[in-house]
């Protein structure tokens, strides 16, 4: 682990025992909003992205940091992704869940330059677990190097969430539930299934937006680990693409067979 992962490291954790956990399960009704119909911020949100957007500042100040809640009243910070150097920040994902008591949230962080990912650190507070990857370097959990493994049930085990999915979607993923093993609901927080997807819980995960900061450090977490993340017409994932639908396995294999029973068996 090099200075910039220990940098990195000990700003999300900081910032969770700071900022985040000493309002989990402890948020006033004024301190929880929708920031759009149906999108819940808290003040935890805005709190940790402020902080963070500080400190990455401070630690590569050539780099400009686009987070999520200030994508929402500027738009504009994500044009050009792919050029220069950029750290996302996804301040809270999971929100819904943060609010609602539920122990399913994470912070992220990517570094990304001239538009590919150069590394992800992705912190569950509620555990401590820290994942993270650094491009041609492998991916590691809580400082342990980690190869993705399926589950090895007789049947794929998949994470099937259906709140973005337009009515092909969800009609699709009824057709699927059919043909897994196990058809799991999906944690509706990325820094979570994500790491489902390496740590043999599950062998592959649907989802119907494709946020840079949502999946940026996780994308490049499962594919330092052997994994492979895409669109089902074979496009590899890029930051800043916003096309629906991503589906990430544990391995080149179970994402082909995934995208066969998802697009083509029943169809």
């Amino acid at each position: 682990m090099d200075k910039l992962d220990k940098a990195v490291i000990a700003m999300l954790r900081s910032v969770a025992e700071r900022i985040i956990l000493p309002r989990f399960r402890m948020l006033a009704a004024h301190e929880v909003s929708e920031k759009t119909p149906g999108e819940v911020v808290t003040i935890a949100d805005r709190e940790s992205e402020a902080w963070l957007t500080t400190q990455l500042s401070r630690l590569m100040p050539e780099a400009r940091v686009v987070g999520e809640e200030a994508c929402e009243s500027h738009p504009e910070l994500l044009k050009g992704l792919d050029k220069g150097t950029v750290w996302l920040v996804d301040p809270l994902d999971g929100t819904r869940n943060f609010a609602a008591g539920l122990p399913h949230f994470a912070v992220m962080v990517a570094l990304v330059a001239d538009g590919q990912t150069q590394g992800g650190w992705i912190l569950d507070p509620v555990s401590a677990r820290i994942c993270h990857a650094r491009l041609g370097q492998g991916a590691w959990i809580d400082g342990v190097q980690v190869n993705a493994r399926p589950t090895g049930q007789p049947g794929l085990v998949g994470a099937l969430p259906n709140r973005y999915a337009d009515e092909a979607g969800r009609a699709r993923m009824e057709r699927l539930r059919d043909e897994l093993g196990q058809a799991l609901p999906g944690l509706m927080c990325a820094g979570a299934d994500y790491p489902r997807c390496v740590d043999g819980t599950q062998d592959f995960a649907m989802f119907w937006r494709s946020l840079p900061w949502d999946h940026a450090p996780g994308a490049l977490f499962l594919e330092e680990a052997g994994g492979k993340i895409g669109w089902p017409d074979g496009t590899a994932y890029k930051v800043g693409s916003t096309r629906p639908g991503l589906l990430a396995a544990c391995s080149p294999a179970i994402w082909d067979e995934a995208v066969a029973l998802a697009y083509h068996a029943g169809a």
